[in-house]
């Protein structure tokens, strides 16, 4: 073994099965060492592959920093085998060590925000534990690794390197400290949180769970991603939106390129601005104060040719919808006061139920499942009509059993009562 994968192992590393040796106040004799060659990465996969048990995995990315949400830094932590720091850029294919871990148990916190850049360099877990989800389903207050560690473990988990940017080489010692630390504990709070969960009666919930976290598929693109810039719903005229649109595709092509966050080059704010000013020359445009950023002088010409699109049009860009987008909640009262009934009282119903089984609303059913059925309910309302259609648009088995029949029973409810009834009832 390498000194310096025997390093990264020796590091701070808790013992196998010893929460207290977890604990960040433990000595630290040697920096963190980071696995960025092929020969000490085969050397780790050995190691991880001799190991026992449920292996913790995290990764870290550089969101707000940089356009791409590739892993800058993965880690694992394994009893027996020990805590390993590795840098992805180089390594480039992990296929040695996803053959080796692929059938374990991974042991992850909030696992829907890693999976996605884990698969891009090959992991893809069969089986997991998401500590952030058995915080929720245990209806812990807050489920921020820090917090959850602290309530369960006892131990105070420093989070202050979370938003850095990891694309950052050589990374600092302290960073690469807490990045150990964010899987040396995942393995003791996922074998407390077994013991509570099964105390409430919530493994299978649990399991149900985790599943749908990994078969859960990526969201696609939005078809109008431009109307999210921030002022933009301030911008009436067709020159005005046009132009906005087309500074924030020339923005995304550029970032892309660079692979530099949008708003690091130029803010959305300032995007907004040169759009409602509409320039009329090139210079006008460099001398709008308003239009900051990085990127706004330096690459003005890009700007301009936006801004002149802008300038020419004369028909506002359509609103790209799919057919079946609800409208938000907060119009149904106007626009189907039927639906509105439904989902006031389906809302209540459930709010009970989650305070009853200590399960937070959104996890008890998805609130666009509920939306969906209260919008368009099927024709019968009885509870095994509202099971299988609830089944039919995605929720888990345990969700079905403890959601039906309260909704048919507020679906009913709401049949019953008049609809935009006055104050005294008339």
């Amino acid at each position: 073994m390498s000194d310096s994968v025997s390093a990264s192992l020796d590091a701070g590393a808790p013992s196998a099965g010893t929460p207290s040796a977890a604990t960040p106040s433990a000595a630290v004799t040697e920096p963190r060492h980071v696995i960025d060659s092929h020969p000490e990465y085969l050397e780790a996969v050995a190691l991880i592959a001799r190991g026992t048990g449920p292996l913790a995995i995290d990764a870290e990315r550089a969101s707000g920093f940089r356009y791409s949400q590739r892993a800058y830094l993965i880690q694992i932590y394994r009893r027996g085998a020990g805590t390993f720091l590795f840098d992805p850029p180089p390594i480039g294919a992990f296929t040695e060590l996803a053959s080796v871990i692929s059938n374990e148990e991974w042991v992850l916190h909030a696992a829907s925000q890693d999976l996605a850049c884990l698969r891009e360099v090959g992991f893809d877990p069969t089986l997991i534990f998401d500590t952030e989800l058995g915080a929720r389903l245990l209806g812990l207050p807050r489920v921020g690794l820090g917090t959850v560690v602290e309530e369960l473990l006892g131990i105070h988990l420093a989070k202050e390197h979370s938003a850095a940017d990891w694309s950052t080489r050589p990374l600092p010692a302290t960073w690469l400290e807490y990045a150990a630390l964010d899987v040396e504990l995942l393995i003791d709070l996922r074998d407390v949180m077994t013991e509570m969960l099964d105390s409430q009666g919530k493994t299978e919930i649990a399991r149900q769970e985790f599943q749908a976290t990994l078969d859960k598929t990526a969201k696609p693109i939005a078809a109008d991603p431009w109307r999210r810039l921030s002022g933009v719903h301030s911008l009436r005229g067709a020159k005005n939106l046009t132009a906005a649109r087309e500074l924030w595709l020339a923005r995304d092509q550029l970032a892309r390129e660079t692979d530099i966050a949008p708003g690091r080059l130029v803010p959305d704010l300032a995007l907004t601005a040169a759009a409602r000013a509409l320039p009329a020359s090139k210079r006008e445009l460099a001398s709008l104060r308003e239009f900051t950023g990085r990127a706004s002088r330096s690459e003005l010409d890009r700007w301009w040719a936006a801004i002149e699109i802008g300038r020419n049009a004369t028909t506002a860009p359509q609103l790209s919808r799919t057919s079946d987008t609800l409208p938000p909640p907060r119009s149904w009262s106007d626009r189907n006061p039927e639906a509105d009934a439904r989902l006031k009282l389906a809302r209540i119903a459930l709010l009970g139920v989650g305070e009853a089984e200590r399960i937070p609303l959104e996890n008890l059913l998805t609130p666009e499942v509920l939306r969906r059925l209260a919008w368009t309910p099927p024709a019968s309302l009885d509870v095994e009509t509202i099971a299988s259609a609830l089944e039919t648009a995605g929720a888990r088995p345990w969700q079905v059993g403890l959601t039906a029949q309260p909704i048919a029973d507020a679906f009913v409810q709401a049949l019953q009562q008049p609809v935009d009834a006055d104050e005294d009832g008339s």
